[in-house]
């Protein structure tokens, strides 16, 4: 059981989601407006958000920013607005899916399970741990240290680096890295890996040669 908050302004979405939701067992609380889905995430731990973008008060962009701050939380987006930008800005701030409306109810089911597995360290073996020279990666813990000190990255860069080492040595293609990091065949192009990859490797510093370019194909960590 996973315990997800729905944040969403319209309470017929909300429902809907509450009640296939809750026959796969699952655990909802709802919020019809940012701000609110804010103030509930500093009281609360949840295993998934699922956040509507045009809200009151605080649209989901924004409400995403400032759970960030505090809190490392897989986020699936809601959004009526289907344009590029949109769901590239999203993923860009970390979100780890991007839903639009219209949708079907058993398509999000299987999203949200993806991303729940995605992020279920008991999944994971738990000794994870990777060192390559003074890059430390705990897979299990998600956390990147350099020399003793540790890395910030956003959740999606995490889980690039972790895919990327679990598979090091292999080369990866872009269509390959979106389809398995996302969870799904992606809609875009390939600007969100390069994106991505441009900002963890300035993460690991001088240990960003690990992550090697394949002209014409994609990236591979070489160790």
């Amino acid at each position: 059981m996973a315990k997800i908050l729905v944040a969403d302004d319209e309470q017929k979405i909300r429902e809907v989601i509450r009640e296939y939701s809750e026959f796969n067992g699952h655990e909802i609380t709802e919020a019809a407006d940012g701000m609110t889905a804010v103030g509930l995430c500093k009281l609360n731990d949840y295993d998934l958000i699922i956040m509507d973008i045009m809200m009151p008060k605080l649209d989901g962009y924004s409400a995403c920013k400032e759970i960030r701050k505090t809190k490392d939380i897989p986020i699936i987006m809601l959004s009526a607005r289907s344009e590029e930008y949109d769901k590239l800005f999203g993923f860009e701030l970390g979100i780890d899916d991007y839903v639009v409306k219209p949708f079907s109810p058993k398509e999000l089911m299987a999203r949200i399970n993806a991303v729940l597995n995605r992020h279920n360290p008991a999944a994971k073996p738990a000794d994870q741990v990777m060192r390559f020279d003074g890059l430390e990666i705990n897979i299990p813990a998600r956390t990147v240290t350099i020399d003793g000190e540790k890395v910030e990255l956003t959740p999606k860069e995490y889980d690039l680096l972790f895919y990327l080492v679990e598979n090091r040595n292999i080369a990866l293609s872009r269509d390959k890295l979106l389809s398995d990091i996302w969870g799904y065949d992606f809609f875009g192009d390939d600007r969100t890996i390069d994106t991505h990859i441009k900002n963890l490797r300035n993460n690991l510093g001088k240990y960003r040669d690990y992550i090697v370019t394949l002209r014409g194909v994609g990236y591979k960590f070489e160790a």
